[in-house]
């Protein structure tokens, strides 16, 4: 599967699997996408709501890393313990995750042997990254993975239904509501009407929010309390 790196409209960087027409990240803005759909939708607004002292999230497709490290930044400066577990059957090399340029813009500038360290860790171990986080990356497809614990908070950042639809479906969404825990929430760039027909029925409470630049609308679910 060939992968190459594209630079995004905002500068930072993306990979692209040219014969699935999809790339890890909006050609739009890769950071302005994830911390739009990830970091603000998400993980800024669970902790908000929720005043947690730490929390545990899921990354579906842990990609180029981008998300992870985004989170990591926000736990540092914020001194919020995160432990973050990801899937991903189809990891990056050490020689393509070297090419991506996501420590050199400056907000991320602080953090190149973190990133590299989360390349490089091992597979099925939990590893310190730094004292605020925690990383476990698991490489299997999403539909194998036996959770080892609940969940706050969940990234849905499979590829497209175009590309992926089988990672669209109730079936899924199902799986994934089970893995949180109350109150926790999803959240996804995708707002096709039959992602959010598949999140409701699985249970979700489902909000369309203002989707990042180049997308009108995405989605954010929530695993309400039971009464």
């Amino acid at each position: 599967m060939d992968r190459l790196v594209q630079i995004t409209k905002d500068g930072s960087s993306t990979i692209c699997i040219p014969n699935l027409d999809v790339t890890y990240h909006s050609r739009y803005g890769a950071m302005q996408e994830s911390i739009h759909v990830f970091i603000q939708a998400g993980l800024d607004y669970f902790v908000e709501k929720n005043g947690k002292q730490s929390i545990i999230i899921f990354e579906m497709g842990f990609g180029t890393g981008l998300n992870a490290l985004l989170t990591l930044d926000y736990a540092t400066r914020s001194n919020l313990p995160v432990i973050y577990e990801a899937v991903e059957l189809y990891p990056l090399t050490m020689e393509e995750a070297a090419t991506l340029n996501y420590t050199e813009q400056p907000s991320l500038l602080l953090y190149k042997d973190e990133f590299k360290k989360m390349h490089a860790c091992n597979w099925d171990e939990q590893v310190e990254i730094n004292p605020f986080f925690r990383l476990r990356k698991t490489r299997q497809d999403l539909l194998n993975y036996l959770p080892l614990h609940s969940f706050d908070l969940i990234y849905y950042d499979a590829f497209a239904p175009s590309a992926q639809p089988h990672l669209w479906e109730k079936t899924v969404f199902d799986k994934l509501y089970n893995m949180l825990s109350p109150p926790g929430v999803l959240t996804t760039y995708c707002s096709k009407g039959d992602v959010r027909r598949a999140m409701i029925a699985s249970g979700f409470a489902i909000e369309k929010l203002q989707g990042p630049p180049g997308k009108r609308e995405m989605l954010r679910g929530t695993k309400q309390t039971q009464n």
